[in-house]
């Protein structure tokens, strides 16, 4: 049964608070999110050509409005690539899309996956955690914030590695005790 726009969006909202800034996996995500400059959208697609559509659509909708307004994206993807490397290959085909809509330089896109692995690690690996969310997910991000939060965080390089440490220190017991699972979020109670 597909889960609701709803529920995703609470999954979304509970991975962020609990882990990404709970865990300090991204010291840059927490004035965002206080600020209310993150938009979620929930994609329909069941076919990469409609998670495509909905990416572009996405991208002019960011490149549109103002930081302080919609500082980033996460374009989730509940029904669509939930096979890892399907999802992996997928991001050339979103690279491709900010290429052609001239937006190569002003917007990146990270990625994250329920099923995410780094190369070269077990897929039961604690540490591919730290790029696990609930659902695919395509994280739209202004390369002129990065480059602020960089500054502002002069030591971003070390992030990687702290964070990895921080996966080793918390175990699978430790991240399964957030909840920070599909239908997890609080949503459907």
């Amino acid at each position: 049964m597909p889960v609701s726009t709803f529920q995703v969006e609470q999954d979304m909202r509970a991975w962020l608070e609990r882990a990404v800034i709970g865990l300090s996996l991204c010291p840059f995500a927490k004035g965002v999110h206080a600020k209310g400059q993150i938009h979620y959208a929930v994609s329909a697609a069941t076919q990469p050509q409609q998670l495509l559509d909905d990416l572009v659509a996405e991208l002019k909708g960011l490149a549109a409005l103002v930081p302080s307004v919609r500082d980033t994206t996460l374009l989730m993807a509940p029904d669509c690539l939930r096979d890892f490397l399907d999802f992996n290959d997928f991001l050339d085909e979103a690279d491709a899309a900010l290429v052609a809509l001239d937006l190569d330089g002003v917007i990146q896109i990270a990625s994250f996956h329920p099923g995410y692995q780094f190369a070269e690690t077990a897929p039961d690996d604690i540490t591919n955690y730290t790029n696990r969310a609930p659902y695919p997910t395509l994280h739209l991000l202004r390369e002129e914030s990065i480059d602020r939060a960089v500054e502002a965080f002069p030591e971003a390089e070390a992030i990687f590695e702290e964070n990895m440490q921080t996966m080793e220190q918390l175990g699978h017991a430790g991240w399964a005790a957030l909840k920070v699972g599909p239908g997890q979020g609080g949503g459907a109670a």
